[in-house]
């Protein structure tokens, strides 16, 4: 059986949602383009766009563990943005807001950490 899928989201879990919105969109640019609220008010699943492709990034946060920091331990995954415009420009901005966590420019590429310290990778558009 040959299976066809494509990627449609990636999770992570956050402890503030407000302060992982407004970083995600200074940072990204990314935009709110769809949200679940449990009733119970336990959850909210906050599904986030770029406006060019149908991928989203989901950033959950659950209530029973919004006061306790997640463990991410020797978390190897990472996202990968790629940024339109000034590439240079762009890093020195990422650098002003304090959230540029690894620079290798022989290979020409840097990480960002968002507030839970999930890293992104960072490029430019090719």
């Amino acid at each position: 059986m040959e299976i066809k899928s494509r990627f449609d989201h990636f999770n992570i879990n956050v402890t503030d949602l407000a302060r992982s919105l407004d970083f995600y969109g200074k940072a990204l640019g990314l935009k709110e383009v769809g949200r679940k609220e449990a009733s119970d008010g336990s959850f909210v699943l906050v599904y986030l766009g770029d406006g060019q492709t149908p991928f989203r990034l989901e950033l959950t946060w659950l209530r029973d563990h919004a006061a306790t920091p997640y463990e991410l331990g020797e978390n190897e995954s990472h996202l990968c943005m790629r940024v339109e415009g000034d590439y240079d420009a762009i890093r020195e901005y990422h650098r002003s807001m304090g959230c540029v966590c690894f620079e290798n420019r022989d290979m020409g590429l840097y990480f960002i950490n968002d507030p839970d310290d999930y890293w992104i990778e960072i490029l430019p558009l090719k």
